[in-house]
């Protein structure tokens, strides 16, 4: 069974107008929400066998962060630079390529490709993954390959706003 975890990076700073959108780091908020999802994922005794990550500078931070509290390398952690522009159908493509050896996958990015790719995994209507937002899905086959619209289970649905013990499943 695979397991996808899509993860919204953490709410980041617009207080410095000369910097690229690319290179805009976490506000205070970020700094605070991302390492609180990473301690609900453990909470949840959730490991991941690979992180990806958009190699924009607030997922990379958002990926360092959850990496830390469930206890996942940042050496181990993978910057993929087609993320950070990606449409559902590159989000897919990465996702559909990944190590069949991988159980586990993980991947950091941005809205809304995020929310699409996981009502279109899972056939359930999110609307929003708000910025440090989680989603969980399971999949039945034994292959990346083989995921498209509707193979998805939602497994969970978590962000810094709800309640832990309200997190959609």
């Amino acid at each position: 069974m695979k397991h996808l975890y899509l993860i919204r990076h953490a709410k980041s700073s617009w207080a410095d107008s000369q910097l690229s959108d690319f290179d805009r780091p976490l506000n205070k908020r970020g700094k605070r929400d991302a390492p609180v999802m990473g301690q609900r994922l453990a909470a949840r005794k959730i490991h991941f066998d690979l992180l990806l990550s958009s190699s924009a500078r607030r997922a990379r931070k958002t990926a360092v962060c959850i990496a830390a509290e469930i206890g996942y390398s940042s050496d181990d952690i993978k910057y993929d630079t087609t993320i950070y522009e990606a449409g559902t159908a590159t989000l897919l493509s990465i996702i559909r390529h990944s190590d069949p050896g991988v159980e586990s996958l993980a991947l950091v990015g941005h809205n809304h490709v995020i929310t699409e790719v996981a009502e279109l995994l899972t056939g359930r209507r999110i609307v929003n993954i708000p910025t440090s937002g989680i989603v969980a899905i399971s999949f039945t086959g034994d292959t990346w390959k083989d995921i498209g619209p509707r193979t998805g289970r939602l497994l969970f649905f978590d962000y810094p706003k709800l309640e832990p013990e309200q997190s959609s499943t």
